[in-house]
């Protein structure tokens, strides 16, 4: 089984950081680990509180990690502080981990702001250069290539300045796009455009969380950077698509899609999950 890190915070309603991750993790078949880097106390409508833990301790919790269960990918999503972005930085690169995916989560979906902006240089600084993947949208893509972005021009020239500055690769989200959900891969061979219908939907809490993860996800299972970013696209439409309708604000993604339809019919009612043949299991319906 392939194993994948997210270093990100708790979402204390399920619907982004460490839960989403989990869950987008999961529905791959994928070993799923946790470094968290803060708690938050958050519902559809909002981010009501945030508790940083200690840059000591998300040290700690990296290295039990990768003294023990070597991941094959990380994703790395919400990081508020600079000394949390230096702990998560020096514990990777000692280790020399593979395959990072950078959510760079400024802020929330609900417009709470999750990163110091004093920050935003260390996380350029630091881990730009370790990762593979950076996945900002357009707001947070004008923050870091310091300029305005107001249509598919501008989302070129951006990503192609971050992915020259820092080497990285570069997914420039359009989700903000007022036409199209295009979004922009820009690697070492250039841009790429990957098309994708626009859902219409106020319940997108936790999309870029979701996408990042299934990115990593993808990257552990072997496909090549292309190919894991086209995948976890479809991935992420589908959820959208699915029209999970929870809270009262921006709701959460549908992470069990694909399995809304599995049924066992003819099972006695009282038979449990681990009742379930092998064969069967294995004959599920998975991302």
């Amino acid at each position: 089984m392939k194993k994948v890190l997210t270093i990100a915070g708790s979402d204390s309603s399920g619907g982004a950081g460490i839960q989403a991750d989990i869950k987008t993790l999961t529905v791959q078949g994928i070993y799923a680990m946790s470094a968290i880097t803060a708690l938050t106390a958050q519902n559809t409508t909002g981010v009501y509180g945030i508790e940083e833990v200690a840059p000591e301790f998300l040290a700690k919790q990296l290295d039990c990690i990768f003294q023990d269960i070597v991941p094959d990918a990380v994703k790395i999503g919400m990081l508020p502080g600079t000394e949390l972005i230096r702990a998560a930085a020096e514990r990777l690169k000692h280790y020399h981990a593979a395959h990072i995916v950078l959510d760079p989560v400024m802020v929330s979906t609900s417009g709470s702001r999750l990163m110091q902006q004093e920050a935003v240089s260390a996380l350029k600084e630091e881990l730009f250069p370790i990762a593979e993947l950076i996945t900002p949208n357009i707001p947070e893509a004008e923050v870091l290539a310091e300029l305005e972005i107001h249509g598919r021009n501008d989302m070129e020239q951006a990503a192609e300045k971050l992915h020259q500055r820092w080497g990285c690769g570069v997914l420039l989200k359009g989700g903000h796009l007022s036409d199209s959900a295009d979004d922009l891969l820009y690697t070492k061979n250039g841009g790429l455009w990957l098309k994708q219908e626009k859902i219409n939907s106020q319940n997108t809490h936790g999309t870029g969380c979701t996408l990042s993860s299934a990115i990593a996800g993808k990257l552990a299972l072997g496909l090549s950077l292309e190919e894991a970013v086209r995948q976890a696209k479809e991935y992420l439409t589908g959820a959208l698509r699915a029209g999970l309708n929870l809270g009262r604000g921006s709701g959460p993604l549908n992470h069990m899609y694909l399995y809304e339809n599995q049924s066992y019919a003819g099972m006695p009612e009282n038979t449990t999950a681990a009742a379930i043949s092998a064969e069967e299991t294995v004959q599920r319906k998975r991302y």
